[in-house]
């Protein structure tokens, strides 16, 4: 059994062909299709961060308004980029949509991947220390944000203060209790999931990695995920690890299916350059159900996580993603085992 969720990118442009041509579009389907994906059984809606661009960016609203539409679905990011993060005021966001969800939220955060500007974390009026890199300073900002969801009191409180305080030192509220063991780290190489490992963050592996080995992706992928696990459990953590893999799957159930995704066009693994470092971006799958359920059995890195998460192309509206969900859910997972 797996849980399966969704990860929507929330792309808008007013383009021919497009079912989502402005900001409110985007925001006002990924919440109807988080009910609707609710309501057929999916385990996870998921919404991706991107900043300057024409996509989903400040991820709290979003988060709260489809914690206060749905009871039972978890809903969460995949990533939030922590170089643009105060992590203090990240705390009140995250506690306030966590509690409005009744303890669903699970939050992916990360370094984050190259952006729409230069350096646009410095317009958000942050800059790395001295002797720091960018991502460096994603990692500071993240275990500030760990330890001030710990609950623990910090601030000297005012001797006259406008309200009555508790005793002691005063913590940052809202708090939501257990959302410590729901933070995910987007992990883009062995090193930073094993770093995650020993922060005891969930692991978030996407479709592309740093090229450690030269081999497959998902080859790639499922040792990243075993060193994680064989640093969580060196790390002593008294709860076990999830870890998540995001992919591009459709089955072809008809002709509108095929015209979208029957060219065969991303069913190999890629070679990139992202900052300067080497990648592989894992391949998408797109065919008939019963070729679809082989290809499938073959993903090493698939069959080692618990949580998968089914990029959807968001453009072509709820009805068209909702029909790519429940084909999925209907005609593969079971056959795989994940149902």
């Amino acid at each position: 059994m797996k849980k399966i969720g969704f990860l929507s990118f929330g792309h808008w442009a007013n383009d021919r062909g497009s079912q989502v041509r402005s900001a409110s579009d985007v925001l006002l389907q990924s919440i109807d299709l988080a009910v609707a994906a609710e309501q057929m059984g999916l385990d996870g809606a998921y919404f991706r961060v991107h900043h300057y661009a024409r996509q989903l960016a400040s991820p709290f609203p979003l988060l709260a308004a489809v914690g206060a539409r749905t009871s039972s679905i978890e809903i969460g990011t995949g990533v939030i980029d922590m170089r643009y993060e105060n992590p203090l005021y990240m705390v009140e966001d995250a506690g306030s949509a966590d509690l409005i969800a009744g303890g669903r939220l699970q939050l992916g955060i990360s370094r984050g991947s190259p952006e729409q500007v230069i350096d646009g974390w410095r317009h958000f009026g942050y800059q790395p220390a001295e002797g720091e890199t960018p991502a460096d300073m994603a990692r500071r900002h993240t275990q500030v944000f760990l330890q001030m969801i710990e609950g623990e009191g910090f601030a000297q409180p005012n001797p006259r203060p406008m309200f009555p305080n508790p005793p002691g030192l005063l913590r940052l509220e809202p708090q939501s209790p257990g959302l410590r063991k729901r933070i995910w780290w987007g992990a883009g190489s062995n090193a930073t999931a094993e770093w995650a490992a020993k922060l005891g963050m969930n692991l978030q592996s996407s479709t592309l990695k740093d090229d450690e080995t030269g081999e497959a992706f998902h080859i790639q992928q499922a040792k990243q995920i075993r060193a994680y696990r064989a640093a969580w459990k060196e790390a002593g953590h008294s709860h076990a690890p999830r870890v998540s893999v995001s992919r591009s799957i459709f089955a072809l159930m008809n002709d509108q299916d095929r015209m979208y995704f029957g060219n065969g066009s991303k069913d190999q693994d890629q070679i990139g350059i992202i900052d300067q470092t080497r990648s592989v971006f894992g391949r998408g799958y797109a065919d008939e159900p019963d070729r679809l359920i082989d290809q499938l059995r073959q993903d090493e890195a698939i069959a080692e996580a618990d949580t998968l998460l089914l990029t959807v192309p968001n453009m072509l509206g709820v009805d068209y993603n909702t029909h790519v969900l429940e084909s999925l859910l209907t005609h593969v997972a079971p056959a795989l085992g994940w149902r």
